[in-house]
């Protein structure tokens, strides 16, 4: 697409899109907005027509994760089996996202963006709409509990899920701290703790 070929809001999804491409490559530090607008054939100012500077444009390839995410969640959720089904399937989908999109899931659950005050505005409803369908996906998992144990045990399943993903994407775990498994299943185990959890509350 050419300079004169965008439309209003092209080049604002056309940004996102290439943005997340190179997250996704090579991490939201590679990302150079001067590199981007030439790989799109554009001014190097153009992009600030859309995103006031680099970390916005990072904000929505962070807020186009979390939308992907909540298709995943969706997918598992309207799935078959009970609600243990439905939440095993979630959490393992999970993994399949977070494991092979790993530079994306740092920029989404690493960066600082959710603890601003406030937190970019585009980041808010994906990003709480992907909470509420892995908490969803608890409650179905325990209909007899109540709303302090869902949030519980869904804050713990989460600290879980992001502890031994960052310390696995940061090559923490080194063979001798897990063999005689192999990595794909020290993952199987972590999952599994996830999925038959023990703790109380």
């Amino acid at each position: 697409m050419t300079k004169s070929a965008y439309h209003h809001g092209d080049l604002a999804r056309a940004l996102v899109t290439a943005a997340l491409a190179r997250v996704e490559e090579s991490g939201a530090e590679a990302l150079s907005t001067r590199e981007l607008a030439q790989s799109l054939g554009v001014s190097h100012g153009a992009p600030y027509r859309h995103f006031a500077d680099r970390d916005a444009l990072l904000a929505a390839v962070a807020a186009r994760g979390f939308e992907d995410l909540v298709a995943v969640y969706e997918r598992a959720l309207a799935g078959l089996g009970d609600g243990r089904a439905r939440l095993r399937a979630a959490t393992r989908a999970f993994f399949d996202f977070a494991i092979g999109r790993p530079h994306l899931r740092r920029l989404m659950f690493e960066s600082d963006f959710l603890s601003r005050t406030p937190p970019p505005a585009v980041l808010i409803p994906p990003a709480n709409a992907s909470y509420r369908l892995l908490w969803r996906a608890v409650e179905g998992a325990y209909p007899g509990a109540d709303a302090a144990e869902i949030k519980i045990r869904t804050v713990i399943m989460v600290s879980t899920s992001h502890g031994f993903l960052s310390l696995d994407n940061a090559g923490r775990f080194q063979p001798f701290m897990y063999e005689p498994l192999t990595h794909e299943e020290m993952v199987a185990a972590v999952l599994r703790a996830l999925e038959e959890p023990r703790w109380g509350v």
